[in-house]
């Protein structure tokens, strides 16, 4: 796609942890332009570099140092067809509803609209095909729309839990329990985070709220589309029922989940069954290509065969941390097969799957160009 043909987009909350993220991710985007950041009042107007406290270990990119920071509002967006919205909770519902309502394609790594049952909840390489739960979502509003939409992915944690459960299922059948126990980044909490003298030392065996978005997002994600197209069905594919227990771990990037897991069909995979299903797990980004889907994984799942893989800060970064690395693949003497798997949260587990699910959305023509 030439200069002239790359599509614009706007990025909401860009001052934050996760819009630097995006900046940081799209600035060399083959196909998508950068061409407005919005953030708080307080922001706004100053240029980029003088409004954000930039926590990258990369410089501040190019392409957004003379940009002017907007308020979050559709009209400062008018030339943007997508718009990525990192937006803290306390505000991302009504900006996220009136961009919609302007007409603008909206990508959000909030939590406010994930429960709203025409509103996708993606992981990019789990259920793309929830994307066309977009022309009810349109139709539903009145007047009704014709290009605007809002499409949301997961809670961090459960990006990295679903990967190896849909590569689980599509090769031997529904899974019926699942438990994990996560060991999140203190990054998953934004910045600043988690004071120093609480995590130090220590484990925190409580997140607010992550049990219970891991244990009913799962259920949307690895669910089914109505037969009217008009929402989910989160038990059309599986019985899934997840039982969560999460922990705050003094490490920067990286959330790492022990899994254990039983099947419905009888006999039970073996592990070597289910190495090589994970390894040869692929999903519509990989059948589209780079040069449509140029930000997903050239594989959704990595395993590593070491016994003490995988680690955060061996492994966060592997296919520039946009899959899932999973290890320890062994039977379970309670369920049927355990494992460990890591997600880097603040890229696929957020921005990442953002991106990727714009980048789907185009591909399908999803997002009118």
């Amino acid at each position: 796609m030439s200069e002239q043909a790359k599509i614009k987009i706007g990025i909401l909350g860009a001052t934050g942890t996760v819009g630097q993220r995006f900046i940081t991710l799209l600035a060399d985007h083959p196909f998508f332009e950068i061409a407005a950041l919005g953030a708080s009042a307080r922001s706004a107007g100053q240029p980029y570099p003088k409004a954000v406290k930039w926590k990258q270990t990369s410089p501040i990119p190019a392409c957004v140092k003379q940009l002017v920071v907007r308020e979050c509002a559709p009209e400062g967006f008018e030339d943007c067809k997508i718009i990525f919205s990192g937006l803290d909770q306390e505000v991302a519902g009504e900006i996220e509803i009136a961009f919609r309502l302007a007409e603008h394609a909206v990508f959000s790594n909030s939590k406010n609209h994930r429960r709203d049952p025409l509103v996708p909840l993606i992981v990019p390489t789990v259920n793309p095909s929830h994307l066309s739960v977009v022309t009810a979502q349109r139709l539903s509003l009145s007047p009704a729309l014709t290009k605007g939409f809002i499409v949301t992915n997961a809670n961090c944690s459960t990006t990295g839990l679903v990967v190896p459960l849909a590569a689980l299922e599509k090769a031997f059948g529904p899974i019926d329990k699942c438990l994990v126990t996560t060991l999140q980044a203190i990054s998953g909490g934004g910045y600043p985070g988690v004071p120093s003298l609480d995590i130090l030392d220590n484990v925190v065996p409580y997140i607010g709220g992550e049990e219970e978005k891991i244990e009913w997002e799962a259920a949307k994600i690895l669910g089914g589309i109505l037969p009217d197209g008009k929402g989910f069905d989160n038990h059309s594919h599986s019985p899934l029922t997840v039982s969560a227990a999460c922990n705050r771990v003094a490490v920067i990037d990286g959330h790492t989940e022990c899994v254990s897991v039983s099947f419905v069909n009888r006999p039970a995979p073996t592990p070597a069954q289910v190495v090589k299903a994970m390894e040869e797990y692929t999903s519509l980004a990989q059948e589209l290509g780079k040069e449509k889907v140029p930000s997903a994984p050239d594989s959704p799942l990595v395993v590593l065969e070491d016994q003490d893989r995988p680690q955060p800060r061996l492994d966060r970064n592997l296919q520039e941390g946009a899959c899932v690395v999973v290890g320890r693949i062994r039977e379970c003497p309670v369920l049927d097969i355990k494992f460990v798997c890591l997600s880097d949260n603040v890229r696929i587990g957020a921005a990442t799957s953002s991106i990727i699910n714009a980048e789907l959305a185009v591909a399908q023509g999803v997002v009118h160009v």
